[in-house]
């Protein structure tokens, strides 16, 4: 196997817009963007990198620059170096809006998306796909360059909010916080919404002192050495799960149902071996970072170390995993139907339980 990155421009705001109007998350929507630059100034998003043209070998597999590609990189290595007999092809995506076509096309059999995109593919593709596990849990922050003490979500009320995110799981994660708070977030707050996090952290050293964003993670981490006086006033799942009463979900796996039937103990050994991952991403700190920097899933292994343990990488299945996305998609359901695909999914939904 290779690793393949395809690092492709976000999509205009507008495109954002009317992607979220039909349940399906921009690229600029997603939790997962780009890793985060060396400095504080927005830079322009690499060329795209047209995939090798040698026809792909083996389980087709797709994630995003960010933590969900964390977890996975010690698997994608173990393939590099022989050190893995599974026979798979692993390729990197700058945005969500560049997997979703693959997946509905049948060009990749599974990908590692954000949870409210895997629920509007079943949807959009007539329930030809399912998820098999959670793989990040939430990795929004609110951060403030002040020394400001809050003693709730409600102090946020009159303030300006930085972040990206229009359309789906962090606008909603963000309305929904403020909702359960008492405050009208078309009224009590002004959101105003970027393409990229490395903009919000850009205009957070433009505008100075008491600029508030919400960011997540590795960019949290990658802001907090770039802007003075940076601190994080809240964690959103935190904060999501005192009015939700259940897990903030990030990340998923997806499968399409026609290659997981295909070869199901290829499947198998898949979830094996990306489990294994998973957890050599939670205890081999330094290993993982390194291989997060030589990828190019973050820019500095220094950076990858520090943000891991913030970034809530898990694998979950099962029934677990059932339980924490239905809690989930039912108050993404409760804010906005469109979020996961106009209806919750059905229990053909969740793999192996």
């Amino acid at each position: 196997m290779k690793f393949k990155r395809v690092l492709a421009a976000f999509s205009a705001l507008a495109l954002a817009v009317s992607l979220a109007a039909c349940g399906a998350p921009s690229s600029a929507s997603t939790q997962e963007t780009a890793a985060p630059a060396a400095t504080a100034a927005p830079t322009a998003t690499p060329a795209a990198e047209t995939p090798e043209t040698a026809e792909a070998t083996g389980f087709r597999v797709a994630g995003l620059k960010g933590p969900t590609t964390m977890g996975l990189v010690n698997l994608v290595d173990d393939v590099d170096k022989g050190e893995s007999d599974l026979d798979l092809d692993f390729t990197m995506y700058g945005a969500a809006d560049e997997i979703v076509p693959l997946l509905v096309k049948g060009d990749l059999d599974a990908a590692a998306i954000p949870a409210n995109l895997a629920a509007t593919l079943y949807q959009k593709t007539n329930g030809a796909v399912e998820v098999a596990a959670i793989n990040t849990l939430g990795v929004l922050y609110i951060v403030e360059n002040s020394d400001a003490q809050y003693t709730g979500i409600a102090d946020l009320k009159g303030k300006t909010i930085l972040t990206t995110g229009k359309g789906t799981t962090p606008e909603y994660v963000l309305r929904y916080v403020l909702s359960e708070n008492g405050l009208d977030p078309d009224k009590d707050v002004t959101i105003e919404y970027f393409s990229e996090s490395t903009e919000v952290v850009a205009q957070m050293t433009a505008r100075g002192e008491g600029t508030i964003a919400m960011l997540p993670q590795p960019f949290v981490t990658s802001a907090l050495s770039q802007v003075e006086g940076l601190s994080v006033k809240f964690d959103m799942s935190e904060e999501w799960e005192k009015v939700a009463g259940s897990q903030l979900v990030t990340g998923v796996l997806v499968a399409r149902k026609d290659a997981v039937e295909a070869d199901p103990e290829a499947f198998d050994a898949f979830l094996s071996a990306y489990q294994a991952s998973t957890e050599a991403a939670n205890t081999d700190l330094e290993g993982t970072a390194a291989l997060c920097e030589s990828y190019g899933i973050v820019a500095k292994a220094a950076l990858a170390q520090k943000a891991l343990p913030e970034c809530n990488i898990v694998f979950i299945t099962g029934e677990e995993m059932r339980t924490a996305l239905e809690t989930y998609f039912q108050v993404l359901y409760d804010a906005d139907p469109t979020s996961v695909g106009g209806q919750l999914p059905a229990d053909d939904f969740y793999y192996g339980v």
